[in-house]
């Protein structure tokens, strides 16, 4: 009887929360489709790492309630983005455009990587200097080598 309890709580706790109260919905289905699919290109201005449609923060909540009145009013989707990238800049969108403004923020992945990469093999070839190289043994030394690997044989005292 707990395993299945157990179960649900985890799926429950799995499902994806969204912030969105039924007060804000919209009683327009279309609407309010085109409204959830904007909110979930918006980033939250104050978590940052959420869409909108995720965050409970009261921002995010004015942002969604904005959305909603835009899409209401008969505005595009594009419109309504251009609308909130003119008031907030291409930061509120999740995945802002490539532009030269945004060259730094799209490239700085490669970047670290590159970089990253650099590094380790600069590291490596540091390691392989520090490193001495053998000298071959001349005749000399081989004899010198054999001698004090196999010493003759003492003779027993008596």
């Amino acid at each position: 009887m707990r395993l299945p309890a157990a179960f649900f709580i985890l799926a429950c706790m799995a499902m994806p929360v969204l912030a969105v109260t039924p007060g804000e919905m919209l009683p327009n289905a279309q609407l309010e489709a085109r409204a959830r699919h904007l909110s979930a290109q918006l980033r939250c201005l104050v978590c940052q790492n959420q869409s909108i449609d995720d965050s409970d923060a009261t921002l995010a909540g004015d942002l969604r309630q904005l959305v909603r009145e835009r899409v209401t009013a008969g505005d595009s989707d594009d419109q309504v983005l251009a609308y909130l990238v003119a008031r907030y800049g291409d930061f509120i969108l999740l995945r802002p455009p490539f532009r030269p403004g945004t060259f730094l923020l799209w490239s700085t992945p490669v970047l670290a990587v590159l970089l990253g990469g650099a590094g380790i093999a600069w590291a490596a070839a540091q390691r392989r200097g520090l490193q001495p190289q053998a000298d071959p043994l001349s005749a000399a030394d081989k004899d010198r080598l054999a001698e004090l690997l196999n010493p003759p044989a003492r003779k027993p005292k008596r």
